[in-house]
């Protein structure tokens, strides 16, 4: 019915047509509930900020400038209704650019996932242990994982939606990647090993 970043789509967002609405919920909602709910941990809180973001976006969509695309800015909506949630948990949180940008250590054991059987890699456990090293990530390289290999969003909106730096998003989503490679070596190892003795 609508391109996802159609003129059309934005023309009777802006007519308040209910068709447009269903359509950019539909298209949305499942997207901002999972990134809410891998920075939030609770599914009431990332509920609530999925509420949010389409109420905030009805309030402010004739404040839309379209220099960026319409899901760029509806992610961006619910980012920021995500970080005020987390802030309200944890006041001294830091999201932004620093000189160190927060350093995790450096992996000390690194694996090629892709040398790995299809088998292994499709496995339940190894799909949990996934999900485990994710959530284990800290926020600001979370929240940057999320977006660029979960949502499958560009780097360059990525940095959009977190208001990062080009060259801070890529150090971030680098760091996060080493992060998950070193948390899941030790998973895979005793996965692979369990999955070839039976």
């Amino acid at each position: 019915m609508y391109k996802e970043t159609g003129a059309s789509l934005l023309t009777d967002l802006r007519n308040r047509e209910p068709d447009a609405f269903a359509y950019l919920f539909e298209h949305y909602s499942d997207k901002i509930y999972r990134l809410a709910i891998s920075m939030l941990k609770q599914e009431a809180a990332a509920e609530g900020v999925v509420q949010d973001t389409f109420l905030r976006l009805i309030e402010r969509l004739d404040q839309f400038e379209e220099r960026s695309q319409l899901g760029t800015w509806l992610y961006r909506i619910a980012y920021n209704l995500t970080v005020d949630r987390l802030r309200k948990r944890k006041p001294e949180l830091e999201l932004g650019d620093e000189p160190e940008d927060g350093r995790l250590t450096a992996p000390v054991h690194l694996v090629d996932w892709q040398q790995w059987p299809e088998n292994l890699l499709a496995d339940a456990e190894v799909t949990a242990a996934l999900d485990d090293a994710i959530a284990a990530l800290p926020e600001k390289f979370r929240i940057v994982f999320v977006l660029r290999e979960i949502e499958g969003l560009s780097t360059q909106e990525t940095a959009e939606i977190t208001g990062l730096s080009l060259n801070a998003t890529k150090v971030r989503l680098h760091r996060a990647r080493l992060f998950l490679r070193e948390h899941l070596t030790q998973s895979l190892f005793a996965v692979g090993t369990e999955i070839e003795t039976k």
